[in-house]
């Protein structure tokens, strides 16, 4: 969402500070281009299942806490807790897939042919953070990323994973904070 507000929208933000995302053009380019990126991205394509929900919420989230647990400690058991009750709220989970099934479905009317992508440029002030640990983005997205931004920096965290902000918070606030001054 952050991306998308920065490059339809510049005039409305100041900065932009991106934690383990790629701006949506590369990440499409490499979605069509790259086979181990298709493959990282696997969980995309089964949010469109319709079923998706009902496998998610299925033994008290077992299978979402399953998926943060795994990651190197990044996660307390209080975290858990708290992330179970954000998806137990009404729409909430259904809300967050959503956003998945609108980008495939939004990737569908484009071009599949990643030659023919245009990549739209980021005119705000950019921090990009990256944990190159990331189970399910490339950090070879990052680079690219940051070289459409027009006045862009890119922090990679050698030892941290997609969950950057858990792996590496000290780190991470020092840089956001200094960056949003």
């Amino acid at each position: 969402m952050a991306w998308a507000l920065a490059i339809q929208f510049p005039e409305r933000l100041e900065k932009l500070a991106i934690l383990n995302v790629p701006h949506p053009d590369v990440m499409t380019r490499f979605l069509l281009s790259n086979s181990t990126q298709r493959k990282k991205s696997w969980y995309v394509y089964f949010f469109q299942l319709p079923f998706a929900e009902w496998i998610l919420r299925r033994n008290n989230f077992q299978n979402m806490e399953r998926v943060l647990v795994g990651r190197r400690n990044s996660f307390t058991s209080e975290d858990i807790l708290e992330y179970k009750k954000a998806w137990s709220q009404p729409g909430a989970l259904t809300g967050m897939l959503n956003w998945y099934r609108a980008a495939v479905h939004r990737g569908l009317r484009g071009s599949w042919n990643p030659k023919k992508i245009h990549a739209r440029p980021v005119k705000v002030q950019t921090l990009m953070l990256w944990g190159k640990h990331d189970v399910a983005l490339s950090h070879e997205m990052a680079q690219p990323s940051i070289e459409l931004c027009k006045r862009g920096e890119l922090v990679m965290f050698d030892k941290a994973t997609h969950w950057v902000q858990h792996d590496a918070a000290d780190e991470v606030n020092e840089k956001l904070i200094a960056f949003l001054k």
